[in-house]
């Protein structure tokens, strides 16, 4: 009777032990949810546009962020600072913004950059690379969105202003002198070059000139002409080597004529004999013209063409009922020499 009695006693303590322990339990669980909801947060992770609300008792972002397996680098976007203290009871944003690998071709080489920028110039001027205000972007805009392995090119691009002195070259003021032969010049007043301070806005482009804009043109020294006189009066170099100076010069037709009776009808008697229409007496370089041609008392020099040698010097001193228009009558000193010369052409050189 006493061992049953026993058995059933211990089936009961054993049966209150398992119960207190149960009760244990669930009192400790009970007392930690309590303890988990009465001193942890919420937290609310964006992470490249997912979010999520975790519920943590870490202390630090960068502790609740370990938590939810999230690593970020230091080109990564994050909201906080790691350090940041997680307020109990407040909510805590946190907003996570991956960095991607882009391209970049800029100063003659090619860069991989790492950016968690929205736009293609935020990441260049975040980056090593920067972006000046003036710099050209081919293969994007410098608003586009940023993707993974986006290539861009990076023109470096800036204006200088540049000024220059120019010379403005004088001019040559060429004028007659008719006290001068044909040929000869001299410079009466030497010339002188002015200066033009001219402005250029310069563009480059990967240090090569690509534009180059004038601003300004301003004149600060005058060019000065050079005066420059030349002749006017024309020039024959004789057959013995001497130059003559002429008007004008004419072709002719020319014969030849003696004081003799044959040619004037006057023995050596007459008191006209040998005497020239304007009172001269003929002599070698005595000729015959028509004064509505050559007016009386020219000095000639005529030029025998062909094989004729040259008359030589005259002057316009007679004349010839026969001399009209384009003809010359050359005095000889013997009728042989008038006979022998018969008719010619020569060049009759009218002399200053």
């Amino acid at each position: 009777m006493l061992l049953p009695l026993a058995e059933n006693i211990k089936r009961y303590f054993s049966k209150k032990r398992v119960t207190v322990t149960l009760l244990t339990i669930i009192a400790t669980v009970i007392f930690g949810v309590f303890i988990f909801f009465a001193f942890s947060t919420d937290v609310v992770i964006d992470y490249n546009g997912t979010q999520v609300t975790v519920k943590t008792m870490r202390n630090t972002v960068k502790d609740v962020l370990l938590q939810k397996g999230i690593v970020v680098n230091e080109y990564d976007y994050v909201s906080l600072p790691l350090d940041t203290k997680l307020i109990r009871n407040k909510t805590t944003k946190i907003h996570i913004k991956s960095a991607v690998p882009v391209k970049v071709f800029a100063d003659g080489k090619e860069t991989t950059i790492m950016t968690s920028k929205d736009t293609v110039e935020e990441a260049l001027k975040n980056s090593s690379i920067g972006l000046g205000d003036l710099d050209r972007i081919e293969g994007a805009d410098r608003n586009d969105k940023i993707y993974k392995d986006m290539s861009i090119k990076v023109v470096r691009v800036r204006q200088e202003v540049v000024t220059k002195n120019e010379i403005i070259p004088y001019e040559i003021d060429r004028r007659a002198n008719n006290s001068m032969d044909q040929g000869v010049e001299q410079v009466v007043s030497k010339g002188k070059n002015g200066v033009c301070e001219k402005t250029y806005m310069v563009v480059y482009e990967d240090d090569k000139e690509v534009e180059r804009k004038l601003i300004s043109d301003t004149v600060v020294k005058e060019p000065e002409k050079e005066i420059v006189e030349y002749g006017t009066i024309a020039t024959y170099t004789v057959s013995r080597g001497e130059v003559i100076r002429f008007k004008k010069v004419l072709e002719m037709s020319a014969t030849a004529y003696t004081a003799s009776y044959k040619d004037t009808k006057k023995t050596p008697d007459h008191p006209q004999f040998g005497i020239t229409y304007t009172g001269v007496r003929v002599k070698k370089g005595v000729v015959a013209v028509d004064p509505k041609v050559i007016p009386l008392g020219t000095r000639l020099y005529i030029e025998g063409l062909g094989d004729t040698p040259d008359y030589g010097y005259a002057v316009a001193a007679d004349i010839g009922s026969a001399i009209k228009g384009n003809k010359i009558d050359l005095y000889m000193e013997t009728q042989a020499e008038a006979d022998k010369f018969g008719r010619k052409k020569v060049r009759v050189y009218v002399l200053y």
